[in-house]
């Protein structure tokens, strides 16, 4: 076997996977119908969005992230929703931010 062509394919294969590089999970865009402060609960974001990336506390109010980029060659697109709880479990508020090209489209 050519150990060479092997250590060049390894190489190229290293190169490739970190020009596309991802962090955190994928999860949909929200539409401003999805989310309504103080009746959407829990539950309910775990349906549409998945498990969130990350979870903490912001001023004594329990808060989820979803966060998900993608980095391609010299670029990076991400977008970023946090959602802060009531102490039943509903939406208290929520923030979503994005430079996907759907999403910039969509929001201006």
């Amino acid at each position: 076997m050519n150990w060479a062509w092997l250590f060049r394919a390894l190489i190229v294969a290293v190169i490739a996977s970190a020009c596309a590089l991802g962090l955190g999970r994928e999860f949909p865009s929200p539409d401003p119908a999805q989310i309504k402060v103080n009746a959407t609960d829990k539950p309910g974001l775990l349906q549409v969005f998945g498990e969130p990336y990350q979870v903490g506390i912001d001023s004594g109010d329990q808060t989820w992230r979803w966060f998900h980029a993608q980095r391609s060659g010299s670029s990076t697109i991400t977008k970023d929703l946090t959602v802060r709880f009531n102490a039943n479990g509903t939406v208290k508020s929520y923030s979503f931010s994005s430079n996907f090209p759907d999403d910039m489209k969509k929001l201006r």
